[in-house]
Parts: C-alpha cells; sequence; structure tokens
C-alpha cells in the first residue's frame, strides 16, 4: 500500500514536470525576478508547497497507524479513500498522457495554431486541476479522520524527520 501512494505521489510529479518541461534545444524563456529578494535567480528551486505542513501524506498517516492509535474503523475509512483515489489518479493520469501528446502534436509544426495550441493546453490544465483537486481531496478526507491528538502526534514525528514536508528548518543568521 506504501509503495501504491509512493507511485501517486511520484506520478504527480512527474506530471508537472511533463507539462512544464521544455522540449530539448527549445530556447529557455527568460524567469522574471525574484520580487521578494529583489534578484532574478533562475536555478533556484521551486517554492515549497504552502500547504504540505497543514496536511499529512497517505503513507505517514498509514506507516504510523499503530503508533496513532488508528481505529478500525478510521484504518478502514483510510483505506478504501486511497484506493478510491488511486483509481481515479490512475485514470486521469492515462486521459493527461493523451492529451499531452495531442498538445506535443500540435505544437510540433513549425507554424502552430495558436488558438488549437491554446484549446488543448486548456484541456491538458485541467485534467491537472481535477488530480491536485484529487489529491487535495483526499488529503482533507483523511486529516478530517484524524483526532486532534492525532494530527498533534503528526506534526511531532514530521517535525523530527528531515526530509519532510512541513519539518521546521532552523534560519540561518
Amino acid at each position: 500500500m506504501k509503495a501504491m501512494i509512493a507511485v501517486i505521489f511520484a506520478a504527480a510529479v512527474l506530471t508537472a514536470t511533463m507539462v512544464l518541461g521544455q522540449q530539448p534545444g527549445t530556447p529557455q524563456v527568460p524567469h522574471p525576478p525574484n520580487v521578494a529578494r529583489g534578484e532574478n535567480m533562475p536555478n533556484d528551486p521551486p517554492h515549497p508547497d504552502p500547504l504540505a505542513h497543514l496536511m499529512f501524506p497517505p503513507d505517514m498517516i498509514m506507516g504510523h497507524a499503530r503508533q496513532l492509535n488508528l481505529t478500525d474503523e478510521q484504518k478502514s475509512f483510510m483505506r478504501s479513500e486511497i484506493q478510491k483515489t488511486t483509481t481515479s489518479f490512475q485514470e486521469l493520469q492515462w486521459k493527461l498522457q493523451d492529451q499531452m501528446e495531442l498538445l506535443h502534436d500540435t505544437m510540433k509544426s513549425t507554424s502552430v495554431n495558436e488558438q488549437q495550441a491554446l484549446a488543448q493546453l486548456d484541456k491538458v490544465l485541467e485534467i491537472e486541476r481535477e488530480i491536485k483537486r484529487l489529491h487535495i481531496g483526499l488529503a482533507v478526507r483523511l486529516k478530517n479522520r484524524l483526532t486532534s491528538e492525532q494530527q498533534e502526534q503528526l506534526h511531532k514525528m514530521r517535525i523530527g524527520h528531515p526530509g519532510m514536508p512541513g519539518r521546521e528548518t532552523p534560519q540561518i543568521q
């Protein structure tokens, strides 16, 4: 189950990479200046997920089920929701792949029909929106089934594990 959940989230990252990635040999579009720091740093890492510290990855919850003292009802609900989400996600991934191929076909011409390309891009972005909505919906449903004590325990577990989303990092002065 942990492997399946990890695959789901890895596929979501891959999806974003596919859409945002450029074909080899195409010119790079300049990045806008980093307004917060007043610099233009195109190699800056992407901004962290602003919701990561508020939600809990399903594999983290299920991986610590015993420590969290999840009830049988909680575990059953979460497994069911994860399974439904996995099935929906897989269907959306296939749709996204099909639409990305069509977008690629539209863009490969030396003269691209802008309206057609943007219409196809809208289809890709709509599927990506559905995928993100699916993930957030799952995270909300799982969080809502946790008691406040279980949520607090997960927050403490996250802080103690390097690399976990939302982990507090020391400020360098």
